[in-house]
């Protein structure tokens, strides 16, 4: 997902190309921070005091079991979000210099290696076949990127905004109108939906929760439009005509009228991070413009710079990292060095011993590979 800035372009309108923004890698590794084991941080730290704010901060590291919203339901939108930021930046220079033609190849070829690594995730073919999971956080990533990309290489910004309501729109009318056998139509609950009927009707192989999947077939569609979300966002901050301040303040505006719409929407189709909602995208929505609205106005504004370096080292080589948590047992190796016995020693603090020590086995890591640059690219 890696990104240049530039000015704004929905086709091939405009040619520059400006400097990085630092900023959005740095809240990228923000948000791959808790994906590669902050949660157990904070666990480790509950394990040692049952203060009221620990605890508070624990019980946000845990997805809402059906519906509501907690910050561990915003770590995924917030990354496809970024993904609808960074396509901006990449194909608008992509069709400068190789024209529409060559920006559709690239887009089919990320999309599919994507989606290939996302199957190779889950097991690939290593595991039984009927336990293949076609659909999930990668193949979602894939879906995503490909179908916003496409848009951006076909619409202009008011054809953008246009696609992402008639998809926000009509998820919410076929969720509520259209009738699932048995059941009768406007069901959100659980296995009573449609989303989770269509998955457990169509969607082949694994399914995540037994007939049904978290990253379906149905929901993907309100999942692109958190992608172009995130292309609206890129296009701001992409725009040389807009002072930096106010671009800010525009972020600052959009993330509290996506919040506010979004819990109000809620009231009616309610805030559900397993089946997508409408009013999910929304809240998620926000919530992620006020985030890069405050990562953009200290780094790349106010340029206080050094406290971001280490996340800058995770968001440089998201796709890297993911798969190196998948792949390797970082929680093992740090137990080698603060495990058995050393850990016994720390008492009520081994786990936060070994959490702090995961951490920074990740971290070591993708700083060897930034110092390199050695960064993986689709």
């Amino acid at each position: 997902m890696n990104q240049t800035a530039t000015a704004p372009a929905s086709t091939s309108e405009t040619k520059t190309v400006g400097p990085r923004l630092l900023s959005l890698d740095a809240l990228r590794g923000f948000d791959m921070f808790w994906i590669i084991g902050a949660d157990e941080l904070v666990h480790g730290l509950r394990k040692l005091s049952d203060a009221g704010l620990i605890q508070s901060l624990a019980d946000q590291l845990e997805h809402k079991a059906w519906q509501g919203f907690h910050f561990e339901d915003l770590i995924f939108p917030m990354f496809v979000f970024m993904v609808g930021i960074s396509l901006v930046f990449s194909l608008t220079r992509t069709i400068a210099q190789e024209g529409r033609a060559g920006a559709l190849k690239r887009i089919v070829r990320r999309t599919v290696l994507l989606y290939l690594l996302g199957v190779f995730y889950y097991g690939g073919f290593g595991t039984p076949f009927e336990r293949i999971r076609l659909l999930g956080v990668l193949q979602r990533i894939a879906l995503c990127y490909g179908f916003a990309a496409v848009l951006f290489c076909y619409l202009k910004p008011k054809g953008l905004v246009a696609a992402c309501v008639g998809l926000l729109v009509g998820y919410w009318a076929l969720m509520t109108f259209v009738p699932v056998p048995g059941v009768g139509a406007g069901n959100f609950a659980e296995g009573k939906n449609l989303t989770n009927y269509l998955d457990k009707q169509y969607l082949p192989l694994r399914k995540w929760d037994g007939d049904h999947d978290p990253e379906g077939l149905l929901s993907t569609l309100p999942a692109i439009a958190t992608c172009l979300l995130g292309v609206f966002a890129g296009l701001l901050l992409g725009s040389k005509s807009v002072p930096e301040q106010k671009k800010v303040g525009l972020l600052v505006g959009a993330g509290v009228a996506g919040v506010a719409l979004g819990w109000l929407w809620g009231f009616q189709f309610p805030v559900i991070k397993k089946i997508w909602t409408s009013s999910y995208v929304l809240v998620a929505g926000g919530y992620s413009a006020l985030l890069l609205a405050l990562f953009y106005q200290v780094i790349d504004v106010w340029k206080c710079q050094w406290w971001a370096r280490p996340f800058v080292w995770v968001g440089m080589n998201p796709i890297t990292i993911y798969m190196a948590v998948n792949l390797v047992d970082f929680g093992k190796i740090a137990e080698r060095f603060v495990g058995g016995d050393l850990n016994q020693r720390f008492g009520a603090g081994g786990d936060l011993a070994v959490a702090i020590a995961s951490l920074a086995l990740v971290f070591g890591f993708c700083h060897f590979l930034y110092r390199r640059k050695i960064f993986l690219r689709l």
